[in-house]
């Protein structure tokens, strides 16, 4: 796996999502102190950049230079540390308050990379988030990566988490307004006992 494709991606449009932050985000960050956080396979940081201006200490990660260049410059004056970093082998030297992963969309084998790496960030205390893509999109949602090889399961997630404790592990519908559809997402929310 190399970051051409996305590197391209990146580079054929000012922005490949929204401005803002994910629609998951907000609410579920809700009523959490600020601490540390890290946005794992960040893109473009649109994530990472609205958790800094809601004073968090952010570190966004992703394999794209490309991505993480548009981040930088997105960011503005915010400070946040930016690494060129494949989520399925980097390994962080600290751990956070909040762990982030939006849409990873992998084979199996590099998604339990990435999310045994996410899980073995979060601090005592801290919480993980995941969202993507699930597995009944295909047939009974709209969008997302047409591969079922890369779609979210939650029986393939939750032996993945050990150590924390799973607050909601299961199916979202969200709307699609664009498109006057649905999407199935599936929602990781945990926690690490202090």
């Amino acid at each position: 796996m190399d970051s051409t494709r996305w590197d391209d991606r990146y580079a054929e449009s000012e922005l490949v999502w929204s401005a803002g932050p994910n629609e998951f985000l907000p609410p579920l960050v809700e009523g959490l102190e600020p601490g540390t956080a890290l946005d794992i396979a960040c893109g473009e940081g649109r994530n990472a950049i609205w958790l800094a201006r809601h004073g968090w200490t952010v570190t966004g990660i992703d394999f794209s230079p490309v991505g993480i260049a548009k981040a930088r410059r997105l960011a503005g004056q915010s400070t946040i540390t930016w690494l060129v970093a494949d989520a399925t082998t980097w390994e962080p030297e600290e751990s956070f308050d909040l762990v982030i992963v939006f849409y990873l969309q992998l084979p199996a084998e590099p998604f339990a990379g990435a999310i045994r790496m996410a899980v073995e960030a979060v601090a005592p205390g801290g919480v993980l988030f995941g969202v993507g893509h699930g597995a009944r999109n295909l047939g009974f949602g709209y969008g997302g990566p047409q591969d079922p090889e890369v779609l979210w399961r939650e029986d393939e997630i939750r032996p993945l988490l050990t150590g924390l404790d799973i607050i909601e592990l299961g199916e979202r519908e969200r709307s699609v307004e664009e498109a006057d559809a649905t999407a199935i997402d599936v929602v990781v929310h945990a926690v690490r006992p202090t």
